[in-house]
């Protein structure tokens, strides 16, 4: 099995566990659920936008722990993510996967609280129906769906329900075939992944570079992982992407916030 089979195994099983837990109508009386959410595209399409997308995440399969010397305590997910908006980042992406990721529901919750008024995506395994209403419960603006662990009829029902609960869509791809698979019908913005999902190998932005020209010219794309040079967004803006999602570099420093802000300062 590949990391990512094992990835989407587990995730099979939490969801299982969460659906008999809270039901969908318990998630729908969340003080979140009926809010106005925050648009990522604006916010990317915006003339002064960084189009950066700052990441809160404490660990990967491919790196283990981020940064073993930070004192997250001392700065907490509300204080980082504030830190990375202060900074001028177009929108604040939360890992809520905790079994290899480090990440949960609180992380979302504590973050949406304290960052009204900026978009943020819930990042994880999306694989059924059930977490997209948990998304929306838990103050989520965008959702992230990985062709990699989808398929087209999945990507299909879940971006069309993303959009019926007023939620903007980020499709994540690696590659040709999946974006060929996938239905962009109700895709709002397609993301590249220049690290394979399946091996979490590579470490360039190759697949960014390959792929810009043949994403529909209609569709707003960003490119993921891998980008930790402000001469990279350059790069990359020339190739026409609009977003850039950063993480590992910023959770590398113990004020994350303010290594954003160095780093937008060198754009």
């Amino acid at each position: 099995m590949t990391i990512l089979d094992n990835i989407t195994a587990h995730k099979a099983i939490e969801v299982a566990a969460a659906k008999a837990e809270i039901s969908i109508k318990d998630l729908e009386k969340s003080d979140f659920f009926l809010r106005k959410t925050n648009s990522l595209v604006v916010n990317l399409l915006s003339e002064n936008s960084t189009g950066i997308i700052a990441e809160h995440k404490r660990k990967s399969p491919s790196k283990g722990v981020i940064n073993r010397e930070a004192n997250y305590n001392q700065f907490s997910v509300e204080e980082i993510t504030q830190g990375y908006a202060q900074a001028g980042a177009a929108c604040l992406s939360v890992l809520t996967d905790f079994e290899f990721f480090g990440g949960t529901k609180e992380d979302l919750l504590k973050a949406r609280t304290a960052n009204p008024t900026i978009p943020i995506l819930r990042k994880d395994f999306m694989i059924d129906e059930y977490q997209i209403y948990e998304a929306k419960a838990w103050g989520a603006d965008v959702i992230l769906l990985i062709c990699a662990c989808l398929s087209p009829t999945q990507i299909k029902d879940f971006s069309k329900k993303a959009h019926d609960l007023g939620m903007e869509v980020l499709l994540e791809i690696h590659d040709q075939e999946e974006l060929d698979r996938s239905p962009l019908e109700n895709v709002d913005i397609i993301g590249v992944n220049n690290r394979n999902l399946k091996n979490f190998a590579e470490n360039n932005v190759n697949a960014s570079l390959s792929l810009a020209d043949k994403i529909p010219e209609n569709i707003i794309k960003i490119s993921e992982s891998c980008i930790s040079q402000p001469e990279t967004i350059n790069l990359l803006k020339l190739a026409g992407y609009k977003g850039f999602l950063i993480g590992e570099i910023f959770m590398k420093d113990n004020n994350p916030g303010t290594k954003l802000a160095e780093f937008i300062a060198k754009i």
